[in-house]
């Protein structure tokens, strides 16, 4: 990331004082396009180190605070709800990052877009992780099923063959750093036709969601009836908001192609050569 950051900088430096040569139209375009691939790929490893690090530092965190919970003061809970918006931030910045580097898409426009895929993210993230943390309450074994949908999750994107790295080794390593991603929320692998895929996603998401506060009641009923009424709300509230939040973008504000290409929930259509590095980057 330091090294990223370096370059970023030091190529964003040149781009807006190096006037020694002046340059046409298209070159300045292409120069400051060739930044936002710089900047996407930056945004990318960011979002890598949140889920790999963040992500479970997080669920344990939870975990540990629902056991404790009456020790929990006002600052951790708050240290908590601002790491849950950290790690859908981070979705958010690559999504917007991804889309100002391809030219034949539309950006994400701010505002109300980008506030409600917020929302989605923040909503449907935060109700799994509480989930996983009751699920990991009533068993320490949640932990082999956590692995065993990481293995599901990592032998998906093997099936869907992602070409992003320049060796197979490092290819391996990139699959399993998105099934990591995916046990938390979900990404596009390939910049295909995600209707299905997500639909199935989300089936199980919600399953898991209204499963862990029912299966927490009956096999712990020693557990803090009010502090499970607030998870149980906070998870249910996750879930239809989040939801909601997800159909009403992608059918009210998710911005179209500007050519007649494949978009990222609209299929695929035939390739060229600026479809090359969409289908080489995950699409959040």
């Amino acid at each position: 990331l330091v090294v990223r950051y370096y370059q970023l900088l030091k190529k964003g430096f040149d781009v807006l004082w190096n006037t020694t040569l002046p340059l046409t139209k298209e070159e300045n375009r292409q120069k400051h396009h060739n930044l936002f691939c710089m900047a996407t790929d930056l945004s990318m490893l960011k979002l890598f180190e949140t889920f790999l690090e963040s992500a479970p530092q997080l669920l344990l965190q939870v975990y540990i605070v629902l056991l404790g919970h009456r020790e929990a003061s006002v600052l951790k809970y708050l240290s908590i709800a601002f790491s849950f918006l950290s790690i859908a931030w981070s979705l958010v910045d690559y999504r917007r990052c991804l889309r100002r580097s391809l030219p034949h898409i539309s950006e994400m426009p701010s505002g109300l877009p980008t506030a409600v895929y917020l929302l989605y993210k923040l909503c449907t993230i935060t109700s799994l992780i509480l989930s996983y943390s009751l699920y990991l309450i009533m068993s320490a074994y949640t932990t082999v099923v956590l692995s065993v949908v990481w293995v599901i999750m990592l032998t998906w994107t093997n099936i869907l063959q992602t070409n992003f790295c320049s060796c197979r080794g490092l290819e391996i390593l990139y699959r399993a750093v998105v099934g990591v991603i995916l046990t938390f929320t979900f990404f596009n692998v390939k910049g295909q036709d995600t209707k299905i895929p997500m639909s199935i996603y989300y089936s199980v998401f919600c399953c898991i969601n209204v499963s862990s506060p029912i299966l927490l009641s009956i096999l712990m009923p020693e557990f803090d009836a009010s502090t499970l009424l607030v998870v149980d709300l906070l998870i249910l509230g996750g879930v239809f908001l989040g939801l909601f939040c997800l159909v009403f973008y992608y059918v009210l504000l998710h911005p179209r192609v500007k050519l007649q290409e494949a978009d990222e929930v609209d299929g695929p259509s035939k390739e060229n050569n600026n479809m090359r590095r969409m289908n080489t980057f995950l699409q959040p």
